[in-house]
């Protein structure tokens, strides 16, 4: 067993690159969002937010190392093969195509350039720059080159120094006080944004990003699985500490933004508003080409791996068409604009994050029950009960109808005997009350088992 140690400085390297794999450009909208509409109470809101935006990506990261799985279809097969390929398909689609690739267009537009148009001009100002936007995404695609990564490794680090120098002025010199709470914010704060985190999808890309990391570990020698776990543990802090840090400024960014510039529908124009009142025009320019190119590289990155995991699914359909497929779908998405694609992916949120935590959470105590797949399905089967209600009332909610006749009975029904509903969080308790009967229920039988033998 090898038990070769790495450096602090390759720790370090490691940690810098799954910084860059989580911080796609579209992430910095939500603490600024988040920020305008917390004010006063912005603290309490963005420790909600960091434990799911920060701390479910870096459980995520470790669920994987310590579960030993050689994929995400592979650890969530656990349950069942069936469920492991559905639940990863529904993942990969949501990080890509359906949700966040379409995102990184339409970021890039509102950060960049949306406040160089008038409001008549904006659809068709969208449909332009998101056309070129995953024209070049394609073709990077099709063709995937180093230049690909060279300009991810430039624009992680440059994108962080224009934003510390930004977030340096905020801090010295505000552009005003927190205003009052809006909405949910008021008297619910820290749960509000507990949910807001939902919203950078980083703890469902870890169960992806995971496996990156374990290899990029690997290639350097370590073998022992306690060593891959601690190398994770160490690699993921440097990433979290880092992404925490912005998360916090940028929050704060956004608290400080409403006095002078109102609240604006997404957290997009906050940062672009914020250049260009720390540095005029030049400040807003030199941002957008950043965001742009950040979310180029993003862009590129999820359209290979979407095409990829679904090749390896279905190889008699080329990786080529994959790309092809997976590019016009995201193009097409993301002219519905940034906040219809927000507003659609909560109710698929709401669905796949509590799935998601399980998941961690039964890779971490799965040695307890010694891998049980009954385990696994008693646990994943009540949580899917709930989210799928969860994610189908958030649809209704988003699309401002009334819930479905046979989804109210459910809903009152849910309301009424589950804690936490309400804030979201109806799944928790059901889910770890099922983990401890289901895990004794499996204990007790193997030592009846053993004592009858």
């Amino acid at each position: 067993m090898n038990n070769k140690k790495l450096s602090f400085s390759t720790y370090l390297a490691i940690g810098v690159m799954l910084f860059a794999l989580f911080f796609g450009a579209g992430n910095l909208i939500f603490p600024a969002q988040l920020g305008q509409l917390a004010g006063e109470n912005v603290w309490q809101a963005v420790i909600g937010f960091l434990i799911t935006g920060v701390g479910l990506p870096l459980l995520g990261i470790l669920a994987m190392s310590f579960s030993g799985s050689e994929s995400l279809q592979d650890l969530a097969g656990r349950v069942h093969p069936v469920y492991g390929v559905l639940f990863t398909s529904l993942l990969y689609l949501t990080i890509g195509p359906f949700f966040a690739a379409p995102r990184t267009a339409t970021v890039a537009f509102d950060v960049g350039f949306s406040s160089f148009m008038t409001e008549e001009f904006l659809q068709i100002g969208l449909f332009v720059f998101s056309f070129l936007f995953f024209v070049i995404t394609m073709l990077f695609s099709l063709y995937p080159a180093k230049i690909v990564d060279y300009v991810g490794k430039l624009l992680a680090p440059g994108i962080v120094i224009l934003l510390l120098i930004l977030l340096t002025m905020v801090f010295v010199n505000p552009m005003g006080n927190p205003q009052v709470p809006q909405g949910n914010y008021l008297n619910g704060p820290f749960l509000k944004g507990f949910l807001e985190g939902y919203n950078t999808m980083d703890a469902l890309a870890s169960l992806v990003f995971g496996i990156i990391v374990i290899k990029a570990i690997r290639s350097f020698g370590v073998t022992s699985k306690t060593e891959i776990i601690r190398t994770t543990a160490k690699a993921g802090s440097v990433a979290i500490a880092l992404l925490a840090a912005i998360y916090i400024g940028i929050a704060y960014l956004g608290a400080t933004s409403t006095g002078v510039y109102g609240i604006f529908e997404t957290g997009g124009p906050v940062l672009s508003s914020a250049a260009t009142h720390y540095f005029g025009t030049f400040g807003m320019v030199l941002l957008a080409i950043v965001i742009t190119l950040a979310c180029l590289t993003t862009s590129i990155g999820l359209t290979t791996a979407c095409s990829e995991y679904f090749h390896s699914l279905y190889p008699k359909v080329s990786y080529r068409k994959f790309v092809f497929l997976f590019t016009i779908v995201t193009f097409t998405i993301a002219n519905f604009g940034l906040t219809n694609i927000i507003t659609y992916s909560i109710p698929v949120l709401m669905l796949l994050y509590p799935l998601a935590i399980v998941l961690m959470l039964l890779a971490f105590l799965s040695p307890l029950f010694n891998h049980g797949r009954a385990v696994y399905i008693s646990v994943t089967l009540v949580t899917l009960c709930i989210s799928l209600v969860d994610g189908l009332k958030s649809l209704c909610d988003s699309l401002g109808i009334a819930y479905f006749p046979w989804l109210k009975p459910i809903i009152s029904f849910y309301e009424s005997v589950l804690p936490l509903y309400n804030q979201g969080l109806g799944w928790l308790i059901p889910a770890l009350i099922v983990l401890i009967i289901s895990v004794t229920v499996l204990r007790l039988q193997k030592a009846s088992t053993v004592h009858a033998s």
